[in-house]
């Protein structure tokens, strides 16, 4: 591979499959930073997932992209379909040229790195997991089929581009030590982001946003709301996504009777959510470095959350407060606590810690220096 000038404008393509929640949010930031520092970028993602925000969001995006926005189908599971996708995308890659294949998540993954097996004009593959198959640590035959596959791929990635110190440290714990460099750099937010929120007049006492799924633990929440009405202290609560759980959790919710104290809202922007409540709740089983924390904290949005995932590296001084998943008596125990609680002084020690952490710029800058060492790496070989 010929040597690149540390200085060289890069010619990059990001590959993902569904374009919703916090692995989108941030393909679409590392891709608006990387072209204001004049990369050539372009964009593979599913074309039967996302809805209108998704057609929206890349629309916006895709004026700007020099490589092309590229939509075609992706399964959620292995199967024929992949075959077809990784024809596709190869195609793709030899006629835009990049320098750089980034996947994200395990689909992402798998067809930024797989063709590197047998076509050695394939470049420099990036990985970030965004927890993706990592999720899967248990002992079924999935799973032990995806930390197989994990394998194979990793002596194929040119860097690995963690988003959270805990990611990395699962991909060593599951798959084996790693021959090729793994560097952490976090998600990143904006500064207009630290724009604190005030509650509205009429919110509602807890706020959930995003993916209606088990792993987010969104039924250990509402055993959390019926246990406080139990014993007196009934909240009113906003739970905002969408998600292959959704109709399970209105049933729960029904047979709680809880279908006075919460409301199920489709997707919307986080700024548009965070004035409807007066606390934040993440209760989930299984996160990397969620966006909605980062997002939740640099607005100062009182928060409780699980000890999960990098959660902790976004807490910092406050990961104290974190509190184990699946227990509905402890995220109780937490809600009540901190609404009774200097909410305004935690937030803003949270905030602070964020800021000084989780930086836009650090993000994109950390990803092309990542970049320009998986090409210096194949230069010398």
């Amino acid at each position: 591979m010929p040597e690149h000038r540390p200085d060289a404008p890069l010619r990059i393509i990001h590959i993902f499959r569904t374009p919703v929640g916090g692995l989108f949010r941030h393909v679409l930031d590392v891709a608006r930073g990387q072209i204001e520092r004049g990369h050539a970028v372009g964009v593979v993602c599913d074309s039967s997932t996302g809805g209108a925000r998704a057609e929206t969001a890349l629309g916006d995006l895709a004026p700007h992209l020099s490589l092309g926005l590229t939509r075609i189908p992706m399964s959620r599971n292995p199967g024929l379909g992949d075959v077809r996708a990784l024809r596709d995308i190869r195609a793709l890659v030899h006629q835009k040229t990049p320098d750089i294949v980034h996947g994200h998540g395990s689909k992402g993954g798998l067809y930024a790195r797989l063709p590197a097996l047998y076509d050695r004009a394939w470049p420099a593959g990036i990985y970030t997991p965004h927890g993706g198959s990592f999720h899967f640590s248990g002992f079924s035959p999935r799973d032990a089929l995806y930390r197989g596959v994990e394998r194979l791929l990793a002596r194929h990635t040119s860097v690995f581009l963690m988003e959270s110190t805990y990611i990395a440290g699962c991909t060593e714990r599951l798959i084996g030590p790693l021959k090729s460099p793994v560097r952490v750099v976090p998600n990143g937010i904006t500064e207009a982001e630290f724009e604190p929120v005030t509650a509205d007049a009429d919110a509602v006492d807890i706020l959930y946003l995003g993916e209606m799924r088990t792993l987010k633990g969104i039924d250990t929440l509402l055993l959390a709301l019926a246990e406080l009405r139990d014993k007196g202290k009934p909240l009113t609560a906003l739970l905002v996504g969408a998600g292959p759980d959704e109709d399970a959790l209105k049933a729960q919710a029904a047979q709680l009777g809880l279908s006075g104290q919460v409301t199920f809202s489709g997707p919307r922007p986080i700024r548009e959510a965070l004035p409807r409540a007066r606390l934040m709740v993440v209760p989930s089983r299984g996160e990397s470095l969620p966006y909605v924390v980062l997002e939740a904290a640099a607005a100062a949005m009182p928060l409780v959350a699980t000890n999960v995932g990098g959660i902790p590296e976004i807490f910092g001084p406050c990961k104290d407060r974190l509190i184990k998943p699946s227990d509905p008596a402890a995220l109780a125990r937490a809600i009540d606590a901190t609404l009774a609680g200097d909410m305004a002084a935690d937030a803003a020690l949270l905030r602070d810690h964020v800021r000084r952490n989780f930086s836009y710029n650090g993000m994109v800058d950390g990803g092309i220096a990542a970049y320009r060492e998986a090409l210096a790496i194949a230069a010398a070989d």
